[in-house]
């Protein structure tokens, strides 16, 4: 061993602000008193904790988080913290999760179709009898969708010109390299396009529960904690084998209903009353997610 692998023991002075320490944790910064260099396992465990929570309070927060929706939520508000992971860590743990196993599940994020030429059989009837005629050559929708947009290509080169090339080169690309830039659009700004949303979720709730006198950060920590269980429970619906396929059903069910249920436990009031604020979160949601997706997209082809 060399002096630099050596641990380093406590030796009465932090060796980061050089005051007097007395145990694990120097009073003054926080450092730990015990030191020593990390091996290679520690360095990556250290490097992964960064942007995932892999141990600790997460797991002692998934039994609140799966099975009794707006429990967390609930603990939070009322001060009980320290044993579970922190809202906006949980939110982001998951989401990540997500959005990688999305990207290497293989599965098409948008299928433009084929472009390679087609043979269309075409049936005409005239006064004597009916004739077939094969045409070959590209797919007559696709023409039919250039010709369809060409208005709005037109009026964006007016406003910017230079938006509008970038719109025409996109379109006249194939269309594999097409969905390959899509792809790779999604995958770069999607997550966060979802999460910009999180502070418009939380406008939501504050209008439809304005009576409540909750504040908007109780709202918005209702929406971390919710849009992380959706997450989580989209990554397992994602790893389900073949086998197991019985499983979507009742995962898909209780992903449904565990919003409704959640806004219940946090917000209380009527079902009816819920059901029905429900029902209005969800479309101005979606609604939300679709426009930000397509406007996240937009943004990076166009970049």
């Amino acid at each position: 061993m060399t002096p630099d692998t050596l641990p380093q023991h406590a030796s009465g002075v932090c060796k980061n602000c050089s005051a007097a320490t007395s145990g694990n944790y120097c009073h003054q910064c926080g450092q730990a008193a015990h030191l020593h260099v990390p091996t290679a396992r520690e360095f990556l465990h250290e490097f992964i904790a960064h942007y995932v929570a892999l141990e600790g309070a997460l797991w002692k927060s998934l039994g609140g988080l799966i099975f009794k929706p707006g429990f967390l939520t609930c603990e939070y508000i009322e001060g009980r913290r320290v044993r579970y992971l922190q809202p906006l860590r949980l939110y982001l743990t998951f989401s990540i999760i997500f959005f990688a196993l999305f990207k290497f599940s293989g599965m098409a994020v948008i299928n433009l179709g084929d472009d390679r030429p087609t043979a269309v059989v075409v049936v005409t009837e005239d006064d004597a009898a009916k004739a077939r005629r094969m045409v070959a050559g590209t797919p007559e929708h696709a023409g039919e969708f250039k010709r369809s947009i060409a208005p709005i290509v037109s009026g964006v080169g007016s406003m910017n010109a230079t938006l509008g090339q970038k719109v025409q080169h996109f379109l006249d690309l194939p269309r594999r390299e097409q969905e390959a830039a899509l792809k790779q659009a999604f995958f770069s700004y999607t997550p966060y396009a979802v999460f910009g949303l999180m502070p418009v979720f939380a406008l939501y709730l504050r209008i439809l529960y304005v009576r409540t006198g909750r504040r908007y950060g109780e709202h918005f920590l209702f929406g971390l904690h919710t849009n992380a269980f959706a997450f989580l429970m989209f990554s397992v619906l994602l790893l389900i084998p073949p086998s197991l396929d019985f499983l979507e059903l009742p995962l898909s069910l209780w992903l449904m209903f565990y919003l409704p249920l959640a806004m219940h436990r946090v917000y209380g009031g009527l079902p009816l009353a819920t059901g029905l604020r429900w029902i209005v979160l969800s479309l101005l949601h979606v609604l939300s997610l679709i426009l930000a997706v397509v406007a996240a997209m937009a943004l990076a082809l166009m970049g």
